[in-house]
This record gives C-alpha cells, sequence and structure tokens, in this order.
C-alpha cells in the first residue's frame, strides 16, 4: 500500500523494452495516469521512453502527456537507491534478473521499497533470498518474484484451491496436480535469455544444477525438506486423469515457488502437502507417443543447450529480448490449465480447479498479471509483512480478486 510520501506509487522499469511497454499499456488503459495512484516510465533511454509514452497513449486512447518519465542507467547503484527512495513498487521487467536485476533488488531492500518481476532463475531468486530476505523483513520491503505466467497460474491457482477446499471441507489439499490441457503462445525473447544465462553460469558453478533440481531450494533454509521429490523427467501414465502425461517445461520453477508459498504462510496447506505439474497428452498408443516425443525433445533440447558451443550458435537464432509476438498473436492466444485438489482421506471430496487466461501466456496474459501485482502492491490493504515473497505469500485473496475482475485470468471450479 502507498506510503504518501513518495514521488510515485509504481515506476515500470524497462518500459521500452517489449514486455515493459505492454505492462505500460495495460497500465494506462486499465488505471489512467494519477486518476488513482500515480505511476511512471522508467528506462535508460529517454528518446525511447517518449516514443513508448506516444505509442501507448494512442493504442489505449488514453492521454498520457502527463505520464512521468524516470531516466537513469540500471547499474548505476545511487541511481537505484534514489528510485527506489521515491518510489513504493519497482515493477521491473529488465531481465536476465541474474545479470541486470541485483543491483535493483538490493536498493528495494534497503529503502524498505516494494518490488515485483517476472523472473524465473531459481538460482538468482535463491541468491536474492539468501542475501535479502531478512533485511527485507526488517524493513518491511516486499520483493515479489515470479509475478507472470510463470508462476502465478501455478502459485494463485494453488492458493485458490487450498481455499476452497478448506470452505467446502474444513481442511487443505494433502495434494495438488495441476495440469495443462492446452496454451497457445510463442517463447518470450526475454526468458530464452533467461535460460541461457543460467545455463552459463551453470558452466562455471555446477551446484547451480543442484539448487535447480533440488524440490524446496527455495524455501526457507531449515526447512528444505519434504514429501515431494524431483521434478520428473521421462512420460508417465496418469490414473488420476486418465492420460498419459510429459514434463511441463515451467514446472521446476513453478513447484518450488508453490512449495515456498505454503511454508512463508506457516504451512496453510499442511506440513506434508505435495504438489507437481504436467502436461496432459491423451489416452491410448497416441498419448503415448505424445508424451514421449514431449518428454525426450525436452531432455534432448536441454542437454543440447548444456554444451556450450551449442549454446552460443543456438543463442542468435533463438527470439532475442524485445522481440514479441504480432498483436493479433497475443490476443488470440491462451492458457488453460486443470488442478486437482486431493481431500486428505476423502477422495469423494476431491476439487478441480481450472485456470484459463484470455491472452497469450508469455506476453498478453504475463503483462497483465505483472501490472495487476503491481498495482495491488501499490493500492491494496495487505496483510503480509516483508521479505523476499511469492504472489500468493504476498498478494493472496488480493490478487485472486483483481486478476478475474481485470487481467482476464480466472479461476473457478470445475465441480
Amino acid at each position: 500500500m502507498s506510503q504518501g510520501n513518495r514521488e510515485h506509487s509504481i515506476v515500470v522499469w524497462g518500459a521500452s523494452g517489449f514486455t515493459g511497454k505492454l505492462t505500460a499499456e495495460y497500465i494506462l488503459g486499465r488505471y489512467g495516469v494519477n486518476d488513482r495512484f500515480s505511476w511512471a516510465l522508467g528506462g535508460r533511454n529517454l528518446a525511447k521512453l517518449e516514443k513508448v509514452r506516444k505509442e501507448i497513449s494512442e493504442t489505449t486512447g488514453v492521454e498520457a502527456e502527463a505520464l512521468p518519465i524516470v531516466v537513469g542507467d540500471g547499474d548505476d547503484e545511487a541511481f537505484l537507491q534514489d528510485l527506489a527512495s521515491q518510489t513504493d513498487v519497482v515493477c521491473t521487467t529488465v531481465g536476465p534478473y541474474a545479470k541486470y536485476g541485483s543491483k535493483l533488488v538490493a536498493a528495494c531492500v534497503r529503502a524498505g521499497t516494494d518490488y515485483c518481476d517476472l523472473t524465473g532463475e531459481v538460482q538468482w531468486m535463491k541468491r536474492m533470498i539468501d542475501a535479502h530476505h531478512e533485511q527485507a523483513t526488517e524493513n518491511n520491503a516486499r520483493i515479489v518474484f515470479t509475478c507472470g505466467f510463470d508462476c502465478i497460474p501455478s502459485d494463485i491457482g494453488a492458493f485458490f484451491l487450498n481455499e476452497e477446499m478448506k470452505k467446502k471441507h474444513g481442511v487443505p489439499c494433502s495434494h495438488i496436480q495441476l495440469r495443462v490441457n492446452g496454451f497457445s503462445g510463442g517463447a518470450s525473447g526475454g526468458t530464452v535469455a533467461s535460460m541461457l544465462n543460467m545455463l552459463d553460469e551453470a558452466a562455471e558453478d555446477s551446484s547451480i544444477f543442484k539448487t535447480l533440481g533440488a524440490p524446496y531450494s527455495i524455501n526457507p533454509t531449515d526447512q528444505q525438506t519434504g514429501p515431494d521429490s524431483r521434478e520428473a523427467v521421462l512420460p508417465s501414465y496418469d490414473r488420476d486423469f486418465d492420460q498419459w502425461i510429459a514434463p511441463f517445461v515451467m514446472g521446476a520453477v513453478n513447484t518450488k515457488v508453490v512449495r515456498r508459498s505454503n511454508a512463508l504462510l506457516n504451512y496453510a496447506y499442511g506440513r506434508n502437502f505435495r504438489y507437481d505439474e504436467a502436461v496432459l497428452c491423451g489416452r491410448g498408443p497416441g498419448g503415448l507417443a505424445k508424451a514421449t516425443a514431449a518428454g525426450l525433445g525436452s531432455a534432448i533440447g536441454m542437454g543440447a543447450m548444456a554444451v556450450g558451443p551449442i549454446r552460443r550458435f543456438a543463442a542468435g537464432r533463438l527470439p532475442q529480448p524485445g522481440e514479441g509476438p504480432s498483436l493479433e498473436k497475443r490476443e488470440t492466444g491462451f492458457f488453460d490449465l486443470t488442478l486437482l485438489g486431493h481431500h486428505p482421506s476423502d477422495p469423494s471430496q476431491n476439487l478441480k480447479g481450472r485456470v484459463r487466461g484470455d491472452r497469450d501466456p508469455g506476453y498478453g496474459s504475463t503483462s497483465k498479471m505483472l501490472g495487476e501485482s503491481a498495482v495491488c502492491l501499490a493500492t491494496d490493504e495487505l496483510t503480509s509483512n516483508g521479505g523476499c515473497l511469492t504472489p500468493a505469500s504476498a498478494m493472496g485473496n488480493a490478487l485472486l480478486s483483481r486478476l478475474p475482475a481485470h487481467a482476464g485470468v480466472s479461476f473457478e471450479l470445475d465441480r
């Protein structure tokens, strides 16, 4: 919630980039300029930011001449400290975060400023948690990672289904399975860059692979064990869904975030709560073939990308940061997920939930989810304390209310 004595409620940092511009466009179209809170565009190039301000005004039909612009060097610690000190919430799209985000997080922690981003970089989140969680808690700075497709549908979806199980049956789910029914949308250039940077880091520090593989690696230091094992890498048959399943590419990130949420929420889902994700591939030989192809393709691809020369060769041929799909592709994209929540003792009381988005996950829906996260942090009466948090532990019911109302992301019970 706004502290009332700072120049800006929100600064969208990196607003001249592809996703930053989409996020700014969403906030302008939904909330205008200074109508409900003050906000600004931020980045390092004034001319590009002025162009963005003009373009998002044209696309939304909202006059934006009065929208402030903040210009500075994201590597300049003095500038970043001033930025954080004059802002209630810094909303950043500048990645890979392991390369460009650490100084900004540190500045927000020192200034007691809330922060949200789009990272899915587990190794970097762990570094930030280890370095800053204690001070962020003391300074009441909410540092909220993963506020896009990774990992809001998973994290808020698990929060939603547990809340529904408690309302209906008085207990949380003992186990939630998220299954991907389908989605449409291209890979984000920023996500690709983050993955390549992670592999570059892992080539220098093999302990990163341990962080990526351990199911509870971003939990609080003394709470990194539990009933879940490492994410599956092979296809299997899921009897609960009566389909073959394959690993979900974002599962290794999403599952860790959901488990951290449970820990930060004082184990509201239970100490023995289990959570996993996979892609539904269908029944019979066709489903098996699809699951096998997906699993092998993912494993071979990651194995190849771990080889330095192959990775460097591929880097220039994959989507680049700042690149993205056309408006038509963003608006015709979607995602559709099912969550099965298991009652701890009575299978007849199991619940199914559905999480759906009305835009492509990597850009259209992600920019709206990030924008709503920033507005939620800036304007809503939240009960969470500071720290290195997750969307569910920081914003919980407030974000769960906002996303269906404004961002085209729905959370509903199937039965």
